[in-house]
Order: C-alpha cells, then structure tokens, then sequence
C-alpha cells in the first residue's frame, strides 16, 4: 500500500503541543471564571436529531448545518452551538431548579467559509441564565464577558450592546412586522461591520423588498448611536427601557468603560428577543466578535408546555485563541513539566522515579527521561529544547549520600541538595 498524504479538511486544524498548552491554560482560566459567577457544568452530545436544530438560525445559519443521514436511517445533525441543545435539555429535565445559571465548554461544527479567526470547527464556551427575566440576568453576562477578557490579560476591549425589541420597534414604523421579514432586515443589518452601509442598503433593497429611501432612512437612524428617535410605538419604548436599565446596572457594577451602547448590533440568529451584543478587541481591528450573546425567552418554549426567560454568552475559543497570541497576550508554550529528572543510567533510574514522584507529591509537574541512561548532554538539550527551566540528576554519588544534583538552566547554576529538601528548595527556584 503506497503512503497516503496526510492532509486537514478546510476550515479544520491540528492544534500542536506549543499552541494546546496555552489553550488548555485559557480554557482553565475561562472555567475558573464561569465558576466564580456560580455557574455549573452541563455537557450535551455532538450531534442531535436534524430537525432539534433547523429552524432554529435563520436561513444562513441553516445552510451551515453539517446534517446527514447515520446508518439508522435518521436525519442527524453536528451541534451548530450549544444554546439550542441547552434548551432541548431544560425541556427533557423539568426537574431542574429555576433559575438555572450553566457553564458548556466544548466543540461546534459551522460549514462556512474559513478565514482569519473563523474555523469550521472550534470550541465554544458559553454562560446562560435561565428562569429570570431580570435585567440583572443581562448585566451579569456583560460581567462574565468582561471578566473573563481581564483574567486573560486583555483591557482594551468593547462590548457593544443594543435590544431586539427596539429594532422590532423601529421596523415596525416603517411597516416591517412580519416574523419573516423581520428576520430577513436583520440579518441584513447584522452585516453591517462586515461590508459597510452601503452594502447593506443594497441588500435590504434587494433581498429584504426595502425602498431604498427608507432602507437609507433606516441605516441613519441606526447609526446616530442613541436611543433618540422621531418617532414612538410599545416595542420601541419596551426596548429603549431595558437598555437604559442595563446601563445603569453595567454603571453599578463599575464596567461603564467598556460597554458601549450601538444601535447596529443586531445578531443575526432568528432566535433573540431581547439584549445582544457583541465583543471587539480594540487592538485587532476588523478582527470580528470573539464574545457575543443576548436574551432568546422564546428558544425554550419550543421544547416545553411554557415559555422560559433565558439569557447567555457565547465565546469562540478558536477566535479569541487567535487574537490573543496574534496580541501577544499568550505566549506559546513547550513544555508541561517544570522539572527534568535527567536519568544517569540503569543503577540510578529507580531513585529519578522516586524523586519524581516526591516533586509531583508537592505539586510539581515532573518528566524523567524516558532513557536508560547516559548522554546526559542530550537529556540536557531536551530539557532546555521543551522550555523546561530545571533538571535534577541522581548519580552514583548522590544516589548513596541521598542527595539530588539540580541545575537552573537559565543561568546555569548548579546544586546538590538533600533528598529530604528537593520539593522545597525546586519550588523556591520556580518562585
């Protein structure tokens, strides 16, 4: 059989060892967080049933649903996000306690067009509050959403919010109240970073049946950036309440600096009904959301006898990954192990594994060569290779005084210590 040539699916990737490592150190950091806020874990399958999911994203969202038929014979589907299985699971579990805060980290499947920070596999972290109907509810996402961009070093960032019920409001003046047409302006204007007003003007005129005066009329309104309008109805006014209350609790909590009010932002997925928004580092511009949410009360409903508030976050890990080592806010990583057991040879192999398991008693991540033994200049090399900044050696000598040679090789500073004091005096060098 001839070799086969090894090669990834468009818009999928490997994830090396260099970049795993301080992706694992952002998803802990990302959890630590949620935890904080006092939400628990839930996990769902990969796939669903097709038709859990369709219906559910609007008609773009839908044709980016990796679907198939398994060997049973049933439509079947790739989780597209983790809200909608969210709320398949509230509806199969009427024994959850209301309200109900969650915390999901894991993958989903997008076939769209791959590009900076866009994959069409990535992992998802998201928050969610179910049951409460509170603008509290709302505010605490923007808490969770600014807190976990500072545990990662980040400070320099905005999150964008605006309302649903006061875009229903404003197309509701200009005689747009259809479910579907609704849906068809908004996902117009959800693209209006992305390819610019005029652009956009063009599509409400060509695929959301806008005149184009109005369709202008519209997009200047939007863009005044407050929540002054000529004009009043219920939706407007229901919707322009809700955010000046959500800035007022954001102002309470001290997060005013980074929270901008934008009429633009409307979200393009079917499902929102109430706050969104989205978040941009200030220092990657045209980088895209690498945080975005909003309130859905409706989403639930589908799945149980009664409707169901409910409010939540998502990240993209595999964008914000991207943006923060293209910032240089996570440097790459080498190794795990913050000490080598170099092994001296056969007779000593059994007191490096001894003392490597004292170092990760205390806490210490530890490799022992996997070697019988000699070339320590290349067990050296591999140390200093991984990044790993000590390495400890019995030998002969040191195996009957019961004592551990350590080196720092940044320095180059050598020790011999007793084995009674190895964790402690290697913590000391690590700080």
């Amino acid at each position: 059989m001839g070799c086969m040539v090894p090669q990834v699916l468009k818009g999928f990737r490997d994830y090396l060892p260099e970049v795993m490592i301080p992706r694992q150190r952002m998803l802990r950091t990302i959890a630590d967080v949620f935890e904080s806020f006092g939400y628990l874990p839930l996990e769902t399958p990969a796939l669903e049933y097709a038709e859990l999911l369709t219906g559910k994203y609007g008609e773009e969202g839908e044709g980016l649903l990796y679907r198939f038929r398994d060997h049973g014979g049933r439509e079947v589907a790739l989780r597209y996000d983790l809200t909608v299985p969210l709320a398949r699971v509230i509806g199969s579990h009427p024994e959850i306690a209301l309200p109900f805060k969650r915390y999901q980290i894991g993958p989903v499947w997008r076939a769209e067009k791959p590009g900076r920070g866009r994959f069409r596999e990535f992992v998802q972290c998201d928050v969610d509050i179910l049951g409460s109907s509170s603008m509290l509810a709302d505010c605490e996402c923007l808490l969770v959403d600014a807190a976990v961009l500072r545990a990662l070093g980040v400070e320099r960032f905005r999150i964008r919010v605006n309302n649903r019920k006061l875009l229903n409001g404003l197309l509701a003046h200009y005689g747009v109240v259809r479910t579907e047409a609704i849906h068809q302006t908004l996902r117009q204007v959800d693209k209006l970073e992305k390819v610019g007003r005029a652009a956009v003007a063009d599509l409400l005129v060509a695929e959301a049946g806008w005149e184009r005066p109005a369709a202008e009329e519209l997009l200047g309104l939007l863009a005044q950036g407050s929540l002054d309008f000529p004009f009043t109805n219920p939706s407007l006014d229901a919707g322009r309440a809700e955010l000046q209350r959500l800035l007022e609790l954001a102002a309470a909590a001290g997060i005013t600096s980074c929270v901008e009010l934008d009429p633009t932002i409307a979200r393009g997925l079917d499902y929102y009904t109430g706050t969104v928004f989205e978040t941009v580092l200030l220092d990657l511009p045209g980088f895209g959301s690498v945080m975005s949410g909003g309130r859905y009360d409706e989403l639930v409903g589908l799945f149980r006898s009664q409707p169901l508030a409910a409010v939540g976050i998502s990240l993209g890990v595999d964008r914000l990954l991207s943006g923060l080592l293209e910032l240089g806010l996570l440097p790459l990583g080498r190794a795990t192990a913050r000490v080598l057991l170099a092994v001296f040879g056969p007779e000593t192999a059994a007191d490096s594994v001894a003392a490597a398991q004292q170092l990760r008693a205390a806490g210490i991540s530890t490799e022992v060569h996997p070697s019988d033994g000699g070339k320590l200049g290349k067990q050296y090399k591999h140390a200093d290779s991984r990044g790993i900044p000590v390495v400890a050696l019995i030998g002969p000598d040191e195996a009957a005084a019961g004592r551990v040679r350590l080196k720092r090789l940044a320095t180059g500073e050598e020790i011999t210590v007793a084995r009674a004091e190895l964790a402690a005096r290697v913590a000391q060098w690590l700080g």
